[in-house]
Parts: structure tokens; C-alpha cells; sequence
């Protein structure tokens, strides 16, 4: 055997560059260091992407998911290299100064992962996520790095239960307000701290982790069943190594991102969302992982699908309905069937197959959890857009989370200057029912970071404003939130946004059907208020220090400046 012909040169596979020739001895020495064999050097190499963490019950099982995707790219003909990045949980970050570094977690992990597969040059990856700001963090490096590469999500944990009835985090939240309240005593809410969450996977309900799922299953990055296929489920397994074993096949096919995802796509991924009552996260991660691929994606996109696609599953925290019940329906894939009529049913999928033929699998197995087009839930879907003299650039609320009562709303201005203030002040009982509670400097630049007001609007429901009450902020919410509350207020106090001008006692008109937020206050009035302004700068330092130094509007999907050159 010649030593040059120890490897051999393929055109597709990047991984050559790193073994292949006289030159990379070097190189291949530290592979075989690793127990790798010179058939495993003229296979394809693929990253596994884990972002495990001990910390975090989304992500606590991934290492087994991982191991089964391994499975899956070795018996396939390749070699798989497992690699971590972190992951915060945004269940544990909430209500404190830690929620300040989540956002901004999603572009140090995307960045983590460019960094590792373009340093190793990896011909595929399999990315495996279950939570809010990883699951699109690994959607942006996708997008950028344009490699064959197929999402795992680690899926929804099972519902817990208490009193007869299934429950999710957000009625954990809840309870503390009714607790507050007198209504459950101090071992009910015990007993439900307990049980609400039951084991690992991402929550219950349609937050932000599950929307994401059941987006990256209708962009077509993940196989199909992904995003509903529970955390402890044996599906889950099968699908984890079927998908290390599909990788490998892109990477024979130089199947990639930016062949088969279009504006078309996104456009699916919103409509899913949408119809599932989806959290408004997703007006921040589907921007910007659009923009990875150069596609315009924006506030106004959701606005437009969300007055065409109806609202056909019901889950929590506004509904009814468990993932796990919307498994049993038939999953993401049977609500795509639904859906066909009205979304881009040609649009293609990583696998080469269209969406509509990707979905075919699913059954429908249950239409009141999965309505048909002509009995919705509600006859338009999950976002709203709203603009006015409060947010000239946009502002979003989940409307199908919103009581018809308050669908319209005027009332007198309570304004503070972070969620602990106004969390406090709702506890304390001096927010009264008809107030807009204003949250202001919680924007990406203004916090730093973007936190989600899940205390604020956890405390707002406990203590039975959510019929009555109104929270604007410049800041964010979880897909636990429901009731009245209107986010990503842009331009944002920190840069002079009119949330920056509001005082006590103005009154704030919000118009949910005319998609419309005014603030009644003289224009010569808020001039002068302009003009004497001092705006609050937050303390910040290393990561988020750069993080407000970099980060654009939300109204873009916050990303940072200067990303593509």
C-alpha cells in the first residue's frame, strides 16, 4: 500500500482536508490516538452535537439520545463525533438576574458550533436540543454553516397531575398567586411542586421549546414525528438513530440547508406555530435564523399567517391540551394535514420528500384536539401585531391567549422600570383591575439580554387581574404566559423608544382586532418629556456587556450586528 493511498480524496466530504495525503500524517496520528481505524478514516466524519446538562430537565437524557444517533451514523458508514455545547434552562432562570443571560446563550451556542464544525471540518452534524434558546441556536448554525444536518429534539416530558387533572409548569406558577390568595393550601401547592413536572423533556405545554419543535418539524430539518415523540418514549430512540443514519446519507447526496429551505418554508414553520397557539419566542428565533440564510423574515410575516391559518389545537398554558395529548391526536404531522389547504404543501423537506408527503405518515387520530378547519378554536391563529404611537416598529401579543373581554382595553399606566418592581407591585396589590402595567428597560439592549416577564404575568394570573389587567413591556414571555400581555415593544426604551415617555396615570388604548396601540398623550407634551429625558442604563459587564454593544431590534429577530459582515 502507498502511503498516500492510505485515504481517499472524495469531492464531497470536507473531512478529506483534515486526513487525506502524505502532508496529514500529523493529523490522522490524532485520530488514531482515538481509537479510529483506517477504514473509519475513509468514512465520512459527523458531528453529534449535544448540549446535554445536568442542570436542565430538557436536556438531562440527551447522552442516551446521543448514543443512538452514534448507532445510527456508524451502521450508516460514517464516523460520529459527539461534541457539547451549553445549555440554561429558562424554568430555573426566571424571576431573577439569571434570565438576563438567556437570549443571549442562543448566539454564543450558535457560535460554539460554527466554531468547532468549520475547525474540524465535519462533513454533516446532528444537532440534539430540547429548550428554548437551543433548539433555534442549533437551527441558526445550521442555516449558517450549511452542512447536511437533521435536528433531534428531546421532545416533551409527560404531563404531571394533580387533583385528577393533568398539569404543566405555568399551573405551577399559577398556584403561587392562588396560594397568595388563600385558595390552595400550603400542601396542595407542595403536592403540586411535586408533580407538575414528571420527569425529563421540555414542558408540557406550548411553550417555547415545543413550538420550536413543531417549527423545525415543518421547516422539514427534523424527521417526521420528531417534535411530538415524548422524552422517555422508545419512539424517541428510533427516531434519534434514525436520524444519525439519514445524515449520512445528505452527506453522500451533498444534500444541504439552502437546497430545499425557502421563504416558503418559514413561512410553514409559522403557520405550524400559529395554528398550535405557539409562543411569541418565535417572533424572535425565526427572524433570526432566516436571516442566517438571507432570507427576510418579520413581525409583520406572522401577522399576515396569523389572520389566514385558524387556531386548531388547544394545549396549555391557554388550553386544554398536553403534548401528550396532541401526540395521541397524531402529532405536528397531522396537524400539517390539516393545515395543507392554506400552507405551502410543496415546500420541501432535508429528506427530498415535500411537506405534504412528509406529513402523510401521521394519523389523525382525534379531532378535538386537533380541530378541522371549519370548528377552530379560535378563527385566527397564535400572533398579533400591533403599532401605533407606544410601538411605532411593531409589538406582539398571543391572541389566543387573550379573553374576548380584553381583546380591546383602555386604562391608566403603571410604569416600572424592571419585572422584579412590577411583580412586587401586582403581589402587593397595588396594581388595580383596568391598569396597563408598563415594563420598561427589559428590551434586548435594556436589560441586557431580554428577559421574559414570566413573573410579572404568572403573578398577574394568580391574582386574578388576567381578565382586567394589561402588560406592556419592551422585554419578553415565555410560552407560559397567557392572558393580555403584549411584548417586544420596539423601539425599545433603552434607545428611546416611546415606552421610555410613559408616566403614571397616562392612558395606554390597545386594540387587539385593529392591531393597534396608542398612547393618549399630547405630542407637544411628549416632546417635552423627550427632551428632558435621561435614559436608564442597567449595569452590565463581560457577556452582556457585548451582548447590548452588538445586539439589533427585536423587530429583527434581535441579532447581533455585524454577524455576516
Amino acid at each position: 500500500m502507498v502511503f498516500l493511498d492510505y485515504v481517499r480524496i472524495t469531492k464531497q466530504e470536507r473531512s478529506r482536508i483534515v486526513v487525506a495525503g502524505s502532508a496529514k500524517a500529523g493529523e490522522r496520528a490524532h485520530l488514531r490516538s482515538l481509537g479510529l481505524s483506517t477504514d473509519d478514516l475513509n468514512r465520512p466524519f459527523i458531528g453529534v452535537v449535544n448540549s446535554y446538562n445536568e442542570m436542565h430537565p430538557g436536556h438531562v437524557h440527551l447522552n442516551e439520545l446521543a448514543e443512538h444517533v452514534k448507532h445510527g451514523v456508524y451502521q450508516a458508514g460514517a464516523v460520529p463525533f459527539q461534541f457539547q455545547t451549553i445549555a440554561i434552562c429558562d424554568g430555573i432562570t426566571q424571576g431573577h438576574l439569571g434570565m438576563k443571560y438567556v437570549l443571549p446563550s442562543r448566539d454564543w451556542i450558535a457560535d460554539s458550533i460554527e466554531l468547532t464544525a468549520e475547525a474540524q471540518q465535519l462533513d454533516g452534524l446532528v444537532f440534539l436540543a430540547s429548550c428554548d434558546k437551543i433548539e433555534p441556536a442549533m437551527l441558526m448554525a445550521m442555516a449558517r454553516l450549511n452542512l447536511p444536518s437533521l435536528l433531534v429534539t428531546g421532545g416533551p416530558m409527560l404531563p404531571g397531575r394533580f387533583a385528577g387533572d393533568s398539569v404543566a409548569i405555568s399551573d405551577m406558577r399559577e398556584a403561587v398567586g392562588r396560594w397568595r390568595k388563600g385558595e390552595l393550601t400550603d400542601d396542595e401547592v407542595l403536592e403540586l411542586e411535586c408533580s407538575v413536572c414528571a420527569g425529563p423533556g421540555s414542558c408540557a405545554m406550548a411553550g417555547t421549546a415545543n413550538t420550536m419543535a413543531a417549527a423545525a418539524e415543518a421547516l422539514g430539518v427534523t424527521l417526521p414525528g420528531c417534535a411530538a415523540s415524548h422524552a422517555v418514549a422508545a419512539s424517541k430512540k428510533r427516531l434519534a438513530k434514525e436520524s444519525g443514519a439519514a445524515v449520512v446519507q445528505l452527506v453522500r447526496e451533498n444534500r444541504r440547508p439552502k437546497d430545499y429551505l425557502t421563504r416558503e418554508s418559514f413561512l410553514n414553520a409559522i403557520a405550524v406555530c400559529s395554528a398550535m397557539g405557539g409562543s411569541t419566542n418565535a417572533m424572535l428565533h425565526l427572524p433570526a435564523i432566516a436571516g442566517e440564510m438571507g432570507i427576510s423574515i418579520r413581525p409583520a410575516d406572522f401577522d399576515a399567517v396569523s389572520r389566514t391559518i385558524p387556531h386548531l389545537v388547544s394545549l396549555k398554558p391557554s388550553g386544554p391540551h398536553t403534548l401528550l395529548d396532541l401526540e395521541e391526536a397524531g402529532g405536528v404531522g397531522a396537524l400539517i394535514q390539516r393545515l395543507l389547504p392554506l400552507i405551502h404543501g410543496e415546500a420541501e423537506t432535508a429528506l427530498g420528500v415535500s411537506l405534504a408527503d412528509a406529513a402523510t405518515s401521521a394519523p389523525l387520530r382525534d379531532a378535538s384536539v386537533i380541530r378541522p378547519l371549519d370548528d377552530p378554536v379560535h378563527p385566527h391563529g397564535s400572533y398579533a401585531v400591533l403599532y401605533g404611537s407606544l410601538a411605532p416598529d411593531g409589538c406582539c401579543v398571543k391572541q389566543t391567549g387573550v379573553a374576548e373581554s380584553m381583546q380591546q382595553h383602555s386604562g391608566p399606566a403603571r410604569v416600572f422600570d424592571s419585572e422584579e418592581a412590577a411583580e412586587e407591585a401586582i403581589y402587593d396589590g397595588l396594581v388595580q383591575p383596568g391598569d396597563v402595567v408598563v415594563i420598561c428597560y427589559e428590551g434586548p439592549k435594556g436589560g441586557p439580554g431580554m428577559r421574559e416577564m414570566l413573573g410579572a404575568t404568572a403573578a398577574l394570573m394568580g391574582m386574578g387581574l388576567g381578565t382586567s389587567t394589561v402588560i406592556v413591556t419592551d422585554g419578553r414571555f415565555s410560552g407560559a404566559t397567557r392572558g393580555p400581555c403584549i411584548g417586544h415593544v420596539a423601539p425599545e426604551a433603552a434607545v428611546g423608544g416611546p415606552l421610555a415617555l410613559v408616566r403614571n396615570g397616562d392612558r395606554i388604548n390597545v386594540d387587539i382586532p385593529a392591531r393597534s396601540i396608542e398612547l393618549a398623550v399630547d405630542p407637544t407634551e411628549l416632546e417635552e418629556r423627550r427632551s428632558a429625558l435621561i435614559l436608564l442604563e442597567k449595569p452590565a459587564s463581560g457577556v452582556l456587556w457585548r451582548y447590548r454593544e452588538l445586539v439589533g431590534s427585536v423587530a429583527e429577530g434581535a441579532p447581533l450586528r455585524g454577524r455576516n459582515g
